[in-house]
């Protein structure tokens, strides 16, 4: 991750994403773990043709997403040129009241490999790959692995119960 921020420092622990504090103050931190939890774990808009679980018709998202377009303007652009996606979480919230069925575990390693593939074209990874499965009624773990640039990985598992 770029040196140049310093962000809320983000750890899954029991279960769940948190923060801690060190002498009454938020730890700060730049890391790839940060990144991974909010791209996993934060609500992306659905698209058009996914179907919304509670039957709402809510398609959630980041407010923020409502000014993405911007990254077309120049004003959010990689340093290669090219528009940012900058777009905030994933569609893992779709598979809220599924059944635990061989396509749904599909659905979960599409949608996290998708939420994390800002890493590969923002040059943070050069390879990005999840493999989900169920540790027990009504659980999904996601095992997260990212190959970084220098050729060394980062491997994280989380599980969560999402039914």
């Amino acid at each position: 991750m770029s040196a140049d921020t310093n962000d809320l420092r983000l750890y899954w622990q029991d279960l769940a994403s948190d923060c801690r504090m060190d002498g009454g103050d938020l730890l700060g931190e730049n890391s790839l773990e940060t990144a991974v939890i909010l791209s996993l774990f934060c609500d992306a808009c659905a698209r058009d043709d996914d179907v919304i679980p509670d039957g709402t018709g809510n398609k959630r998202g980041w407010w923020a997403d409502t000014i993405a377009p911007l990254a077309a303007t120049g004003l959010n652009r990689r340093e290669d040129g090219q528009a940012r996606r900058d777009r905030l979480g994933s569609r893992l919230w779709l598979l809220a009241r599924e059944k635990q069925l061989p396509d749904v575990l599909r659905r979960a390693k599409d949608y996290a490999e998708e939420a994390l593939q800002w890493l590969v074209e923002d040059g943070e990874a050069t390879a990005v790959s999840v493999a989900a499965s169920v540790p027990r009624q009504g659980w999904l773990a996601l095992d997260i692995r990212i190959v970084l640039p220098d050729g060394s990985e980062y491997r994280q598992d989380f599980q969560y119960h999402y039914i």
